[in-house]
């Protein structure tokens, strides 16, 4: 790949809002931070609010936070640290020692007063280290944190992973991959946002799944493809939006992200983690428009 990973060329977003991201595999997991990073130099006000520990597999468990009885992931707080904290640096950088669920409840009800003087417009959680596709989101942190937003707290919310990549550490060099995925999200985010309130349906998340990186040369090869989350089972699974040539079945995200450079984007409904129905998974089609392109 020839991939610039430098941030400065990124261009400014049509519309700045504010953002509270989280994750499942920690607050100073490396995806997280980059992505954080490129959202701000996109000209959003993010705030990180994220476990302290890797929390993948946590689905939607919700605790109340402890004291750290041993360091954060990567060392990145001392033993004997708060149940929260920030970077001492960067303080929009938040730690909460438990669930993602826990941390974005965190983030929405306790660091959205200091930083953006209320709710959050968006929230992204993410991008995940590893894909979640199908039954993956049932137990996902990520998703868990993402429909916690959308459904609990009103805020539309997308939730990214992506296949490439292994846990990696704040303070290691940046994998190509981490800006790649960054950068993908950003427009995702950009898209969205540009399209005007309301961001999304109501009780809505995006579950938006990045394939491997290997055999794209450029952020540009990456196309976006309307997907849902389950493969349709006949007489049980509901119709979905027509598109592609008046196909009545999307792809599945699986299919999507196994075919070459193509980023699966599904309509989730946030009460349950399954697919939204035909009615929304058209409100989103409606408002992403070009962005979407069809599998070849």
């Amino acid at each position: 790949m020839h991939l610039p990973l430098t941030l400065a060329v990124l261009p400014l977003a049509a519309q700045a809002v504010n953002i509270i991201s989280a994750n499942d595999d920690g607050w100073a997991e490396k995806n997280i931070r980059t992505l954080y990073d490129t959202l701000t130099a996109a000209g959003h006000s993010v705030v990180i609010s994220a476990p302290a520990e890797n929390k993948s597999g946590t689905g939607s468990m919700d605790a109340d936070p402890k004291q750290l009885t041993e360091a954060c992931e990567f060392d990145s707080c001392p033993v004997g640290s708060p149940a929260v904290g920030n970077n001492a640096t960067q303080p929009r950088w938040n730690y909460v020692n438990s669930y993602p669920v826990t941390s974005i409840k965190h983030g929405i009800q306790n660091l959205s007063t200091t930083y953006f003087s209320g709710n959050p417009d968006l929230a992204v959680t993410g991008p995940n280290v590893g894909a979640n596709l199908g039954v993956a989101n049932a137990i996902s942190g990520t998703v868990g944190a993402a429909c916690y937003a959308a459904h609990d707290a009103g805020i539309p919310a997308i939730a990214f992973s992506g296949s490439s990549g292994s846990a990696t550490a704040w303070d290691d060099p940046t994998p190509e991959y981490a800006t790649i995925y960054a950068q993908l999200a950003a427009k995702v985010v950009d898209k969205v946002v540009a399209a005007g309130t309301p961001y999304l349906p109501e009780d809505v998340y995006l579950n938006v799944n990045f394939p491997k990186v290997d055999d794209c040369a450029s952020v540009d090869d990456f196309k976006f493809v309307l997907s849902r989350i389950y493969t349709a089972v006949p007489l049980i699974s509901g119709d979905d939006v027509e598109t592609c040539n008046n196909d009545q079945r999307l792809p599945t995200e699986t299919k999507v992200t196994g075919a070459g450079c193509y980023v699966s984007i599904s309509v989730g409904n946030a009460s349950n983690k399954r697919d939204a129905d035909a009615t929304k998974q058209k409100q989103v089609l409606d408002k992403l428009g070009d962005f979407l392109t069809c599998l070849p």
